[in-house]
């Protein structure tokens, strides 16, 4: 292979020879004949500098990539030699026998330079509409000023670079993903895919479906790798929104890929485009004629132009096993591999890629190699554990409400039967991993795995408080997400906002609760509108992607009886709340209280009169505790007195006197 050095001193020499031989033209053409070089000499000039090129020269390139007459080459060199040679201005303005017009200019060409021919002006034909020349402002297209493009300038002299015109807007590509072997088998079909469409004038896009932003980044490199083209990046939002903008954008991006053998990824990843913003991707996907990655979460169909849509997916769960193995055994070798029986609980929760994987292992806080305690691998277990909770941690803008699970099993008071229904969720939950795929139950599809649970019960009585035991039983993160403010009365919207929900929450299984499920469930309705069929479609979708949710999904309604049987059939568990009767009040009542909490002579029996539900009396407590704080005081029975009349009158209630009987 030739130097770069070698290559930029011939094509050096190259250039300056064909410069000569125009330059000769024009001083004949001006009758400046000391200027003149001998025919034979220009010849043996050029000859021998095309004898010195290792590869090809930069114009022989260029006039071979936007098909140049040449006529049209010897137009560019005009311009070149204009730019290179000062002796070209002072030929310019005897040659047009006018002072003033001392620069190139159509009509100088079709009377100086051979092979004329009047196409050559014509917007359509290369020179103009690749941009490789500028025509200036004049009363006449023939008399104006030409001027070569300064990128095209650069690159006859061996420059490369990326045009400054687009500068901001494309990037280049960064990749920072790591491929495992079931993403890497697509790198030789999409190669032979791009290989073959290299030659065609209007490629296929080729569409990277799925939402493995990294893995994609990196295959997009891999392949551009394997065909020695150069990867850039282009956001969506910053396609030219103007069609004169959108226009010049196009075709100067489209040079680039010839000049520099370039290739670009549209990156359309967490962009939710409206219709008039997704019109306008469409437009410039089908007006850009070159070699196209298109990158989104779902699959994108131009109307007028072949796409071949892949997707990628995370690493399947060998694959990630594998990975944790080999990331562990890298960062901690004193292990040994003790927690490799661990792994599997880890997979089983938390659907990583290897980029991901590798950073949760690199930060692992040192744990000392000589600690040969039993808690020592379980703790290095929780570390791993934790980060991979932060590391897949979703992103729900303000679609959802992070609760932070304080509750546990003790602060639950609830039916033995109720109790053992959220204990039988939990171990659902747990032993995921060894049910569907150890022992076989999902191997016949995802349909139906999602772990589902609807909470039904008056408000108050518990229904949050037990996903959140259930999360700090399951160490998990816990989203309440309400259903009357994700339905939206626009069609689809609805759809839209619960994709958005499970998508950014699938990698981690976090706990979703879908607050006031009465706002979307309750009878089938008679399809008597649009709106009505649309209703029935969304209720169906939410389903759908509970039934396949690899976490637990938690429906609550106030009112079970609202629900349609044919929605609760699909649902695993059903966990009703009763209203506490009177010796559950009275043991919610010892334990609302944290330990801290300085008490005196409280009644449980006496306080149970209340007839009021869980959540009231949680309220009433923290009062009563902020009243005694007030007064230096510990909590006694005159403050929840004082504190169960504050709630009663906020549920508009009245306080009888058998409720508050024997209280002070």
């Amino acid at each position: 292979m030739p130097t770069p050095t070698l290559w930029l001193e011939a094509n050096q020499g190259y250039l300056v020879a064909h410069l000569d031989r125009i330059r000769s033209n024009l001083a004949q053409f001006a009758g400046v004949s000391d200027w003149v070089l001998e025919t034979s000499a220009l010849q043996r000039s050029i000859q021998a500098a095309e004898d010195a090129m290792p590869t090809p020269a930069a114009l022989e390139r260029l006039s071979h990539l936007f098909n140049l007459s040449p006529f049209e080459q010897d137009v560019l060199l005009l311009c070149a030699g204009f730019e290179m040679d000062a002796r070209f201005l002072q030929l310019c303005a005897t040659a047009q026998g006018d002072s003033q017009r001392a620069y190139p200019t159509f009509s100088l060409a079709l009377a100086a330079l051979g092979n004329p021919h009047w196409n050559a002006l014509m917007p359509t034909a290369p020179l103009r509409h690749h941009h490789l020349i500028e025509v200036g402002q004049s009363h006449s297209l023939t008399l104006s000023p030409l001027r070569i493009d300064e990128r095209i300038l650069h690159y006859l002299t061996g420059g490369q670079y990326l045009d400054t015109r687009l500068f901001g807007i494309v990037q280049p590509l960064n990749t920072t993903g790591t491929l495992v072997p079931s993403q890497q088998q697509q790198i030789e079909s999409i190669a032979t895919i791009l290989s073959d469409a290299l030659t065609q004038e209007q490629p296929p896009i080729i569409q990277l479906c799925g939402s493995e932003i990294q893995s994609k980044r990196a295959l997009i490199a891999a392949v551009c790798d394997r065909l020695q083209l150069q990867p850039w990046s282009l956001s969506a939002p910053l396609v030219p929104a103007l069609p004169a903008e959108l226009d010049q954008f196009c075709r100067l991006w489209a040079r680039e890929t010839l000049l520099n053998r370039s290739i670009l990824l549209l990156d359309c990843e967490d962009w939710d485009a409206e219709p008039t913003q997704l019109a306008r991707i469409m437009r410039f996907v089908e007006q850009t004629p070159s070699l196209l990655f298109l990158s989104s979460r779902d699959r994108l169909s131009p109307p007028q132009r072949p796409a071949i849509a892949i997707h990628l997916h995370k690493p399947t769960a060998p694959e990630q096993h594998h990975l944790w193995h080999s990331a562990l055994t890298t960062q901690r070798p004193d292990l040994n591999g003790k927690l490799a029986p661990r792994i599997d609980t880890i997979v089983s929760q938390f659907n990583l890629n290897a980029t991901t994987i590798n950073t949760v292992c690199t930060r692992l806080n040192t744990l000392s190699s000589e600690d040969t305690s039993g808690d020592r691998e379980h703790t290095l277990f929780t570390q791993i554990w934790d980060a991979c909770r932060l590391q897949s941690r979703p992103r729900f803008d303000d679609l959802a409400q992070h609760i932070e699970p304080r509750a546990d099993w003790h602060d639950l008071v609830l039916p033995s039967a109720q109790t053992q229904t959220l204990y039988e969720a939990a171990a659902h939950v747990r032993q995921r991993a060894m049910v569907y795929e150890k022992w076989g139950f999902g191997d016949k599809g995802s349909r139906g795995l999602g772990i589902s649970a609807l909470f039904a019960g008056a408000s108050g009585t518990g229904k949050t408080l037990a996903a959140e035991v259930l999360a700090h039983e399951l160490k998990l993160d816990l989203y309440r997400i309400d259903l009357s403010s994700v339905v939206s009365k626009y069609i689809g919207e609805t759809e839209k906002n619960l994709r958005q929900v499970f998508d950014a929450a699938e990698d981690g299984g976090a706990i979703l609760l879908f607050d006031e499920a009465d706002a979307l469930f309750g009878k089938r309705s008679e399809v008597k509108d649009s709106r009505d069929r649309y209703a029935n479609i969304e209720v169906s979708y939410l389903l759908q992607r509970m039934e396949c949710y690899p976490g637990l999904a938690i429906l609550t309604t106030n009112l079970k009886s609202a629900i349609d049987p044919a929605f609760m059939r699909r649902i695993r568990f059903v966990v009703q709340f009763p209203f506490p009767d009177a010796t559950q009040r009275a043991e919610i009542w010892r334990r609302v209280f944290p330990k801290n909490t300085p008490t005196q002579d409280l009644n449980p029996l006496k306080l149970a009169q209340l007839n009021i539900a869980g959540g009231n009396i949680r309220n009433i407590a923290l009062n009563a505790a902020f009243l005694a704080a007030d007064t230096s005081e510990v909590v006694q029975m005159k403050h929840l007195l004082q504190a169960a009349k504050t709630e009663y009158a906020k549920l508009e209630k009245s306080l009888t006197e058998s409720e508050i009987s024997g209280w002070v």
